[in-house]
């Protein structure tokens, strides 16, 4: 059968036979036995809904086993014999354009080259899945394929629920989630929930299929290990020579090296996966491979010498490093991590003086003992990371959870009012103030033809467009417009595909809506062909994260979700491709919600008008919020975008004087 055929398939008529499960690749860690008996038979019933009765007999022992050896039921043997990887959109077989768009997309998420842990169908983060077994891809690209554009797919957590009539002017698939309810959000709860087959945890672009490979994070890095910089080193000075400590070479940390080159300082960071950490070193995104301490200690030193950019993956655990390094006197100038400490006790986090394959065994095994050999590990890595700052090192919370982990395991990492943490979030020091209050985030975008000349001329075209916008911006953000000029303008040289032909910049509302039409122009006069919109979740308007994206909002209302639940529902009816809603991606499952979208641009008149209504609400609704909390770049942003735009008229909060309130209580 051919692709086209195979994916009009579905579920194919014919049992497959029995796969092997593939040697020496990076798989996800087995998850913890966490059903009963009655649940687990539970598991096998939910799974055996996607077949016929007459399979039933010996899927239920193959599902059985699956669960036992893997702690879910991934139901490999259905995995299609095909290469998975995003082909050009016409190669899809499809009535509709927008749906080809969106299994080039979910393909893309789950290429070998790009995925973390492809064959679990996990994307990035350990367990940022974009379904949650092989059934679930085969029926959802069936669906894709034969969907007409007055039908939307909609989606509940992997598994396709239907195809139900809509209009046009809808998207085409509405993708929800982990949307358990909230006294059920715990992750014990989707450790179970999980295992039933019956939610998922989609990360941020994982789910939502919007995942460019470690690209969709190396600009969001490149800026904020930039600034890092800049906060610390005299004018005129440089990050040449200086070091840049952290820890994870996953799917997203996997950008950290490749960014530390591009700032221009030497990165080291550590992984405790060599199959990880080999990964990046084979596609370039890490210049060298050190599994001793002692090597790792020589080779910073000459570096620090001749004032080298480069970075290096240790692999071992980033612990050793930063206690090896307070005893060598090596200075850190910049500190953080970005290993997956959203699920510290699944294969997140590693503990020290314990070797991958024993924590492997001990978190199948013995998960008690490998939660406290965890929680040891996080308070020595806090009470390291305490000693470099004391001797001037600036450290800095990546949103993975790492101070609020490391306080939950009882190490020092609070304030002196014992509410706040000693170290600030990156989004409180650097991108909240300097880019999503401004409503600058991380804008992208594919092209669809899968052809390297195409992505050419869009890098051209948004180069054009910044510079542009540049020349009558005002001074607040002329450092922002800089910079991101000089990113697209480098973003070839630097080698960031992985996967699709994808590019990532940080723009604004207004630099989004031009870039977008210039697009959707060069299409209609056939320079290129269709490009899907996208962005990361991680921005000014689509994510209610308190330790992440919204750690910098002071008004109390971090803990709310109205934001992102508004942006996803005013994204759909304005024009969104696909949109979806998350709980959990980033920083951990009940600890955020997150709202994505996906737009294809296909050169018509119709597509320009969404375009230019979406986008604009897009990071609008972000700013307005960010304003109301009082938040002085987000109240210069607003008051501009209202000058510009007649018709948005937002609330703009009364500032208070501090000396009212003080004795009033």
């Amino acid at each position: 059968m051919t692709f086209k055929e195979l994916i009009l398939q579905g579920i194919p008529s014919e049992l497959p036979k029995k796969r092997e499960y593939p040697q020496k690749i990076n798989r996800a860690p087995k998850r913890k036995d966490s059903l009963s008996k009655e649940e687990k038979q539970l598991a096998i019933r939910n799974a055996l809904r996607y077949f016929p009765s007459k399979w039933h007999d010996e899927l239920a022992k193959e599902f059985a086993q699956e669960l036992n050896d893997f702690g879910r039921i991934y139901m490999y043997r259905f995995k299609p014999n095909y290469a998975i990887y995003a082909r050009a959109i016409k190669e899809y077989p499809a009535k509709s354009l927008q749906a080809a768009s969106i299994m080039l997309m979910i393909q893309n998420n789950l290429d070998p080259a790009v995925a973390q842990h492809p064959e679990e169908l996990i994307t990035y983060g350990g367990n940022g899945a974009v379904f949650q077994n092989w059934a679930q891809y085969l029926l959802t690209m069936q669906y894709l394929a034969t969907m007409t554009d007055e039908q939307t797919l909609h989606m509940y957590s992997g598994h396709p629920m239907g195809l139900f009539p809509s209009s046009k002017e809808s998207p085409r698939v509405i993708v929800t989630n982990g949307m358990v309810i909230p006294n059920y959000s715990k992750p014990d709860h989707w450790e179970k929930f999980n295992a039933l087959g019956v939610t998922q945890y989609g990360q941020m672009t994982a789910g939502s299929y919007m995942y460019i490979g470690p690209q969709g994070i190396v600009h969001g890095t490149t800026i904020t290990v930039m600034n890092a910089f800049r906060k610390i080193l005299q004018k005129g000075d440089t990050p040449k020579g200086k070091i840049f400590l952290t820890a994870g070479l996953g799917g997203m940390s996997g950008a950290q090296p490749k960014a530390g080159n591009i700032a221009g300082c030497i990165t080291i960071a550590a992984e405790v996966n060599p199959k990880a950490a080999t990964k990046r070193h084979e596609q370039g995104w890490v210049d060298l491979l050190i599994d001793s301490i002692d090597d790792l200690v020589s080779r910073v030193r000459v570096a620090q010498a001749k004032e080298e950019v480069v970075s290096i993956a240790f692999i071992g655990n980033v612990v050793e490093i930063w206690e090896r390094f307070y005893e060598e006197n090596i200075f850190i100038h910049v500190g953080s991590d970005q290993t997956s400490l959203h699920i510290p006790w699944t294969g997140g986090y590693y503990p020290a003086d314990i070797s991958y394959e024993e924590s492997n065994r001990l978190l199948r095994e013995e998960p008690d003992v490998f939660k406290k050999e965890v929680q040891k590990t996080l308070r020595r890595h806090a009470e390291a990371v305490n000693k470099h700052t004391e001797k001037g090192t600036y450290f800095f919370d990546y949103g993975n959870a790492f101070l609020l982990e490391s306080s939950r395991a009882g190490a020092d990492v609070m304030a002196e009012n014992n509410i706040d943490f000693k170290y600030p979030s990156y989004v409180q020091d650097i991108l909240g103030p300097m880019c999503f209050d401004y409503g600058f985030g991380p804008f992208r975008w594919v092209c669809a033809s899968g052809k390297p000349e195409d992505l050419d001329i869009t890098d051209a075209i948004a180069a054009k467009v910044l510079q542009e916008i540049m020349e009558n911006s005002p001074e607040e953000i002329q450092l922002q417009m800089q910079d991101n000029i000089t990113w697209i303008k480098d973003a070839k040289k630097n080698k960031m595909v992985v996967g699709s032909q994808a590019r990532i910049l940080y723009a604004d509302a207004e630099g989004r809506a031009k870039i977008a039409e210039a697009f959707n122009k060069a299409i209609a006069e056939g320079k290129i062909g269709a490009v899907v919109l996208g962005r990361d979740h991680h921005d000014v308007s689509g994510t209610d994260s308190p330790y992440r994206e919204t750690s910098n909002i002071y008004d109390g209302s971090k803990f709310t979700a109205d934001m992102a639940i508004h942006n996803v529902i005013g994204d759909s009816f304005r024009g969104a491709t696909w949109v979806s809603i998350h709980n959990g991606g980033g920083v951990g499952w009940g600890e955020v919600m997150n709202g994505g979208f996906g737009m294809l641009l296909d050169g018509t008149p119709e597509a320009d008008a969404r375009l230019k209504k979406m986008l604009f609400y897009d990071v609008n609704n972000g700013i307005a919020r960010r304003s109301w909390a009082r938040n002085k770049e987000a109240l210069f942003a607003i008051k501009r975008e209202m000058k510009r735009t007649p018709s948005l008229k937002v609330t703009i909060p009364n500032l208070v004087e501090d000396s009212l309130l003080e004795n009033l209580f």
